[in-house]
């Protein structure tokens, strides 16, 4: 796998590994549209997993290194609510838990500013993973 996406400036990477539901896909960059996300749809990350992206991220050049990203993955994109799966890849590279996109908005801006770092975030899930919000 080559070197990650760059975000741009101060937005959060969406990345998008699943390529089985284009109407899915739409909805969800309509509903990130008023975000700071860089939304990413390559089909070179198709069926991406999170290790996979870890090493990928782990390989690159300091200056191309990210922090985190969100996943648009099957689970995201079969499911109505479209829910993120954040990784981390800094601190627990490869600790992940599902976003809402409810709480997007909030979780992107303190991650990419860090004002906050993602165990603050990934430490408040509910038992199946997801953000509960602070």
């Amino acid at each position: 796998m080559t070197v990650l996406p760059q975000p741009d400036d101060l937005t959060s990477l969406v990345l998008r590994t699943s390529f089985g539901g284009d109407l899915a896909w739409r909805e969800l960059e309509a509903a990130l549209r008023d975000e700071s996300a860089t939304l990413v749809s390559d089909p070179a990350y198709a069926d991406a997993t999170v290790d996979s992206l870890v090493a990928a991220d782990a390989g690159a050049e300091d200056d191309d290194k990210l922090t985190y990203l969100f996943l648009a993955d099957a689970t995201t994109l079969a499911d109505a609510g479209h829910p993120l799966l954040a990784v981390d890849l800094y601190t627990e590279p490869g600790r992940t838990f599902r976003l809402p996109l409810r709480w997007f908005g909030d979780v992107s801006a303190n991650l990419a500013i860090a004002n906050m770092d993602f165990d603050e975030f990934a430490d408040h899930v509910d038992e199946s993973g997801a953000y509960l919000g602070k």
